[in-house]
Formats: C-alpha cells, structure tokens, sequence
C-alpha cells in the first residue's frame, strides 16, 4: 500500500502524531487524521454435486493457483450482495445464500489488512465456468479438494468438513470440538507455518529480506525444531505452531521459544497447550535445564497454560521440564 503524503482534504504535507496510543498521518492545517482500517472482503463456500467449487486464480497473489471465490466489498453493497455478485463473476453461477459459514481476519494481508466474510451458499442458475480473474471453475469433490493458499480459506474448509462429517446443517465453530494431532514438522509445511508466523503482531513488520532470512532459518537452522498441531481429515491443514530454539553447553542447554501461534478460528481450544507439551517433553529428552518463553512476542501464552509458567524477567517466563528437578535449574 502506498504511503499518503498529502492530506486528502487540504493538500497540506501530513506529519506524524501520537494519536489513539500508535503514530498516525495527520494534517497540522486541517485537522484530519489518516486512519488505517482493515478492507472488507466476501469468500464463498459454493456447495454444487456433493463437493465445493473452486477458482483457478488468474493473478497474483497465488497465481495459478486453486482458492474459494472471494472479492473485496464495494461502498454501496452488503456483504450478501456481494458474495452473490463475486460467484456470478468468478464462477457463472447464481446462488442463493444458505448460511453464515464464518467471519476472519487477515491483519498479516495480502494484499493489505481485512476482514472476510464467508457464506455457504447454493446454485440457482448459471452455467459453471471461469470468469473476471478465475481461469477456470470446478467442483472439486470432498476427498479431492486441494491445500488452499490463503490462510483463511484453509480454516474456513476445515470448519465446512468437519460440519459435514458431523452431519451439522450449519457450522458452528464454536460448539465443536476439532480432532488434531502434534508432530514435529516437515518440509511439506512450510508455507503455512511462514503464513501462522505472519500472525505473530511483533512480525508484521519484518521486511522482505528479513521474511527470506526467517524461511531460510526454518529450513536450515540445526538449532530450531519446529512442532505442528495438524488438523485430522482431508485436507489437513496446520492449526498452530511452536519452534523451540535449543541452546547446547558443555553441561547441558537450554530451550527458548520464541515463535508460537495458532489459527485465530483455533485458539481456546487447547491447541497452544498442546503444542507447549510436545516442546517439554523433547526438552526432557534433550536433558535440557531451563526452558523459557518470550511472553512479549507471545503473549496469549499466559492464558493458555496459567499453572505452568513462573516468572523469571519482565518479558521471560520459566517453564518447568517434567522430570527436572527444580533445584537442578539454572538461576
């Protein structure tokens, strides 16, 4: 997004204020101040043939590849009215909305801040086929639906399967319990994990060059494991993280972690705790002294897991090793 350097109402050259508790653009002649807001956007879950329809992007980002349909809202429409014009114009196809499916945000873009809202809806009419940016519009069976690529299109699905398993006629994400399992991650996972990253508020803003340096690390560094908290069904998609850095001494090591997120449509539900075990238990197999948790790039964690973390620093907290014996642990 391009910088404003003139007010919009006067023509002045905006300077920097201290306003609302975060710098903003503001004009000295006029008064006005320039608020960024979050844009608001539609995806739509098409529910055609016992299967979802899907889009073929036709520019970036993610060119190429296969998304729910989506767009952003204009100034004089609902979102309702919105979600049935983007699948008229991406898809050919009429529809009549069935039901709220589920509303995300995406402060980390692309392309820039916004909230989406996501409808289930069904056809009406229309003939299936790609159009304004989609080169191409199918249904894509249940066992055969692809990764998606935006982050919030994966949670939406996830939240769509598993009300389907469950023979909900409506999701209700926030009465049901996801099945998931922790493991150690793979290279497979990349992309989503550099996405869970990007949530982190303290990231978002890393520059290009550091972004590269921070997937170079994940893919390299000896030193960061990395665990997975992955959905069970098909897709599976990575519903939280954890990296765990490990330090080595000539009598022992320490763990700290760093970098820890979950999918904002996930959190409460136990993932972060999860993830928090599986770390303790490898830095018990490691023999490892101390482990230690960065609580201001990740503060959530204190909610999480209250009864398992002591204080040690004003932005560091302890984490007990099972096993360890406290007096064993560095000071």
């Amino acid at each position: 997004m391009r910088e404003l350097i003139y007010c919009p109402v006067c023509g002045h050259k905006l300077i920097e204020r201290e306003l609302g508790g975060r710098p903003r653009k503001a004009c000295a002649n006029c008064g006005y101040v320039h608020y960024v807001n979050p844009v608001p956007a539609v995806g739509i879950l098409i529910e055609m043939e016992d299967g979802v329809v899907l889009i073929r992007r036709g520019q970036p980002p993610h060119q190429g590849e296969w998304t729910l349909p989506s767009g952003f809202i204009e100034a004089d429409e609902s979102a309702e009215e919105a979600a049935v014009r983007e699948a008229e114009e991406e898809t050919g196809l009429q529809v009549e909305i069935i039901d709220l499916a589920g509303i995300n945000s995406f402060p980390e873009g692309p392309p820039t801040s916004g909230i989406i809202i996501f409808f289930r809806v069904r056809p009406i009419g229309g003939v299936l086929r790609g159009g304004d940016d989609a080169l191409e519009a199918r249904v894509f069976p249940v066992e055969s639906i692809p990764r998606l690529p935006f982050r919030t299109h994966r949670e939406v699905m996830a939240s769509w399967l598993a009300a389907r398993s469950a023979g909900e006629t409506a999701i209700r994400a926030d009465e049901r319990e996801h099945e998931y399992v922790v493991r150690p991650a793979e290279a497979r996972d990349i992309d989503e994990i550099m996405a869970l990253i990007a949530l982190i508020p303290a990231n978002r803003a890393l520059s290009d060059d550091e972004w590269r340096a921070v997937e170079l690390r994940l893919r390299e560094s000896a030193g960061v494991e990395v665990f997975v908290a992955v959905s069970v069904g098909t897709p599976p998609i990575i519903l939280g993280f954890l990296a765990l850095s490990i330090v080595r001494t000539l009598t022992g090591g320490r763990g700290f972690i760093n970098d820890m997120a979950v999918l904002p449509t996930y959190q409460r539900r136990g993932i972060g705790a999860a993830l928090l075990e599986a770390a303790l238990k490898r830095a018990q197999r490691l023999s490892l002294r101390t482990m230690l948790v960065n609580t201001r790039q990740n503060p959530h964690l204190d909610p999480i897991w209250p009864d398992k973390l002591g204080m040690t620093h004003a932005d560091l907290r302890q984490l007990p090793i099972p096993g360890l014996d406290e007096d064993a642990v560095d000071d």
